[in-house]
């Protein structure tokens, strides 16, 4: 098995799903007592949480590359951004590595296509779900996105980012995205992204009106594939 460099921190709650999930993957193809071969670096995010601007950004991409450098030295092979909002500036972070990182949009895009689905609605953080950074490297798979609603934008990233990344699931929001799916099914969507790990604490992958495409677990099986030398996303 290759050794896999996990760049966390953004959130913890993120952070613990890669783990956890890249782990029970190996143990399928293995055994129950093989443990996957992960370095971590669990980033602060009180650092990076509260970017408005370039300069924000700029530094919040150092801090990232500065990981990547740092993984690469202590062995990793290759590496997963466990935030997919923080892959906004990837070229920047893959640029200053000689090591393979796998993109969350591509692992997504690659899995939506061969499903067939178009006219997909993504969910997740603001910045993924506006801006063209990780939309653009689903819709190179030949995946049709809907374009975001507007309308509840502001009202998903704040739950994300003051509820879901803090740990916290409320059956309020629970309800609330249940019904932002079934408002995207009565829109034509014929399936949803869950593009921000955290929104499993909140919605059923299994128990839905429409087929769920899980970002988290879709990335976490690239990498497993990764690791014992399959399906080379990213390198």
């Amino acid at each position: 098995m290759r050794k896999l460099g996990l760049i966390g921190g953004m959130s913890w709650v993120s952070t613990r799903t890669y783990f956890e999930q890249i782990n029970r993957l190996v143990q399928r193809r293995t055994t129950t007592r093989t443990t996957a071969p992960l370095l971590i670096e669990s980033l602060d995010f009180a650092s990076l949480h509260a970017l408005k601007d370039d300069a924000d950004w700029d530094a919040a991409t150092q801090h990232l590359v500065g990981s990547a450098k740092r993984m690469e030295q202590a062995g990793a092979e290759g590496l997963v951004i466990c935030a997919n909002s923080m892959h906004k500036d990837f070229a920047a972070i893959s640029d200053a590595v000689d090591i393979p990182i796998l993109h969350a949009g591509d692992c997504i895009g690659a899995k939506v296509a061969e499903a067939g689905k178009t006219n997909v609605a993504l969910i997740g953080r603001r910045n993924v779900m506006t801006e063209s950074f990780f939309r653009q490297r689903i819709v190179a798979h030949g995946v049709d996105l809907m374009s975001p609603d507007m309308g509840n934008v502001d009202l998903i990233d704040r739950i994300i980012y003051e509820e879901l990344m803090a740990g916290k699931a409320s059956r309020d929001a629970e309800r609330l995205f249940k019904t932002i799916i079934t408002q995207k099914q009565q829109r034509g969507a014929t399936a949803i992204i869950l593009a921000c790990t955290e929104l499993e604490l909140v919605v059923d992958i299994n128990a839905n009106v429409l087929p769920i495409f899980d970002s988290a677990s879709i990335h976490c099986e690239a990498a497993v594939d990764w690791i014992f030398g399959e399906n080379h996303r990213g390198d």
